[in-house]
């Protein structure tokens, strides 16, 4: 079943009963069952065993504790607790108040998000989680749905990183096309130069950016976003009241302090994103054994690890806070456990989410796509529409932008180089940009996940509320392609996927009207 057709299934059906039952943790549970019969040939006990295998792997790998896996979830247990405390001490609510004085309309509101999501570029977790926790407070006051914000968070996070050359991301990208450079030969540039190059070419993250940006500033909500707009407006509910398991919802089970002051919120916050970036600067230091350069950090910074030292001094830090406070309506312990329990429905979701991705990593469904790429004759000015759709749908299928980085590119960099070494960087960039839009559609992205904790939104309320968008970007970033392979113009393909971005909007905006 390996490196075939059949190795598409667990990913297909995963998809399918999502989008059907809305039911993530069911769909991704059969997903993973599905996929270990299919790795074992339909042998239900050796299927049984690479099910608790795979599990057992998410925490132990090789005899060693998985300690990257373990900071991570860590790190969402202490973003529970810190966003417990600042409910409980009454710094949320005081931030809201203050914030709904200075951020008067519904269109600020929204634009507070994806303003910190463009200047917060160095990590995506890192973005996704601590916009949520600053933007959540003012968005609540304005009625803006957590579906909505989940939205913005996800379109900001992954593509301004991925474009973003002093991030974990651009560190990560830089080093594989170094590698690729050399191996195909190509001198003519040196890694962080064809990084910059390909910038204006990676459509997709563009598109992302500017639809986010007219969404908030013109109210442009379609699908599903708009029931979940309509029903917050309309009644005061973020997010369906009938829907449990809400990541980071508190379900108003701590009482909050009334003389709550700003400062319990934003404190912990600044010590969150301080203690963090300085992490993430030493962890790459520390693994650095030439040159340092701000590239050279980043390209070895421990990002699970740093995010677990910043969430520990901030819940340090929060419980001092709540301490010394006067009138506490809760117990410490209490506020500890209701943050903890808050944050168990993404994390269960995450460890599924890496169940499949491995057992479809096992299945070989990236090699099967990959192999498609090499055996299809096409004409070499479709190539970079090519990379972009077959990077969507290696994404899509598996989740994780940085595994089709590391299967594509080289498979990208390869072909246009023998085909058309002018379309090596478009290639490479429309490799990134699909990789962007696979994981913003597919249900077991871990950015997406921690998108939609970050905004306390049910996770496929907030897949779904995406697509749409997303598709958008997507249909424009082909165009734009298209125009790229024929014309080899950066300039021109840029504009034509603008182009077309606004001009779809328009479509359906006149269409919604009618």
């Amino acid at each position: 079943m390996e490196n075939s057709f059949y190795s598409l299934l667990p990913a297909v059906l995963m998809l399918i009963l999502v989008l059907v039952t809305r039911k993530v943790l069911l769909s991704l549970g059969l997903g993973v069952l599905v996929g270990a019969i299919l790795l074992h040939d339909f042998n239900l006990w050796l299927a049984a065993k690479e099910v608790g295998a795979v599990f057992l792997a998410i925490f132990i790998d090789e005899n060693e504790l998985n300690i990257g896996n373990i900071y991570l979830l860590s790190f969402l247990l202490l973003l529970g607790i810190i966003t417990a405390f600042l409910s409980a001490s009454g710094g949320s609510r005081a931030f809201g108040e203050w914030a709904i004085q200075k951020v008067q309309t519904r269109k600020g509101a929204q634009l507070l998000p994806i303003f910190l999501g463009i200047i917060i570029f160095i990590d995506d977790y890192f973005n996704s989680l601590a916009v949520g926790q600053v933007a959540r407070p003012v968005t609540d006051r304005h009625k803006i749905s957590r579906a909505k914000l989940a939205y913005f968070i996800d379109s900001t996070s992954a593509p301004i990183t991925v474009i973003s050359p002093i991030s974990s991301w651009g560190a990560y990208i830089i080093g594989t096309i170094g590698a690729i450079l050399a191996a195909e030969g190509i001198t003519d540039y040196q890694p962080l130069e064809a990084f910059v190059r390909m910038i204006p070419m990676n459509l997709y993250a563009f598109a992302a950016i500017l639809l986010v940006i007219i969404v908030a500033v013109f109210d442009f909500n379609i699908g599903s976003m708009k029931k979940h707009e309509d029903r917050a407006i309309k009644t005061g509910d973020l997010f369906d009241p009938e829907k449990g398991n809400i990541p980071g919802d508190l379900k108003d089970s701590i009482e909050v302090n009334a003389n709550g002051k700003i400062h319990h919120l934003m404190i912990p916050i600044f010590t969150l994103i301080i203690s963090t970036i300085l992490a993430m600067i030493i962890t790459g230091i520390r693994e650095i054994k030439g040159n340092v350069t701000i590239l050279a950090i980043f390209e070895n910074t421990n990002v699970n690890l740093s995010l677990f030292i910043g969430g520990l001094l901030a819940v340090v830090i929060a419980l001092f806070l709540f301490i010394i406070q006067r009138d506490q309506k809760a117990t410490s312990f209490t506020v500890i456990l209701e943050g903890i329990k808050a944050m168990l429905p993404a994390i269960y979701i995450l460890i599924l989410a890496w169940m499949i991705g491995s057992i479809i990593d096992s299945l070989g469904t990236g090699t099967f796509l990959a192999q498609l790429v090499n055996d299809t004759a096409l004409n070499a000015s479709y190539l970079p529409l090519l990379f972009f759709v077959v990077a969507s749908f290696m994404a899509l299928a598996t989740g994780t932008s940085w595994g089709t980085f590391g299967i594509m590119l080289p498979i990208a960099g390869e072909v246009a180089a023998i085909t058309d070494v002018e379309l090596v960087l478009p290639a490479l960039a429309a490799v990134l940009a699909g990789s962007v839009f696979g994981d913003h559609c597919s249900p077991i992205s871990d950015t997406s996940i921690l998108s939609s904790t970050g905004a306390g939104s049910n996770h496929i309320d907030h897949v779904v509320t995406q697509l749409p968008y997303a598709f958008i970007g997507a249909i424009a970033s082909a165009v734009g392609y298209v125009v790229m392979g024929v014309s080899h113009h950066v300039v021109l393909s840029f504009a034509t996927a603008i182009v077309v971005t606004i001009a779809i909007v328009l479509l359906l905006r006149v269409i919604n009207k009618k």
